[in-house]
């Protein structure tokens, strides 16, 4: 089992580059535009232009952002509530993020990368939290230095 200290820091990094996504694609919508499909297409722009790019109309990828943050929060936080933080916030973006990419392959009918990208990184976060959340649950900070 990795150290604890080791699950926050990457938690800490996989929250970090998720919120550059998430914040990516927040600006670039905020614009009015869909931000760039680097490996080309018309996917990502088929994705922020359907009626599922907002949820009670707030941008889909602020509520990422938002997310992300929380998940930073929790990394940085020691003991139990940080980890059962992580493992909340973290288990909450991933189902989310499943309802998202089957929405985009089932119903848009297309494949935004950014989308992909932060799908695995919240994959990553989740796997990092529940190793973070079950292999140290009950632990005192202390004991872990």
């Amino acid at each position: 089992m990795p150290r604890e200290r080791n699950l926050r820091i990457a938690t800490g990094i996989f929250a970090f580059l998720g919120l550059a996504v998430a914040g990516y694609v927040t600006i670039a919508e905020a614009g009015g535009g869909s931000p760039v499909c680097v490996a080309g297409g018309g996917g990502c722009n088929a994705v922020a232009e359907s009626e599922y790019a907002e949820l009670g109309g707030i941008n889909v990828a602020l509520i990422g952002v938002f997310g992300y943050l929380a998940l930073l929060g929790a990394a940085a936080a020691p003991g139990d509530p940080g980890r059962a933080a992580g493992l909340l916030f973290s288990l909450i973006g991933f189902g989310f993020s499943l309802y998202l990419t089957y929405l985009e392959i089932f119903v848009i009918e297309a494949i935004c990368q950014w989308c992909v990208a932060s799908a695995a990184l919240m994959t990553g976060l989740l796997a990092v939290c529940t190793a973070r959340a079950l292999g140290y649950l009950h632990t005192i900070p202390e004991q872990l230095e």
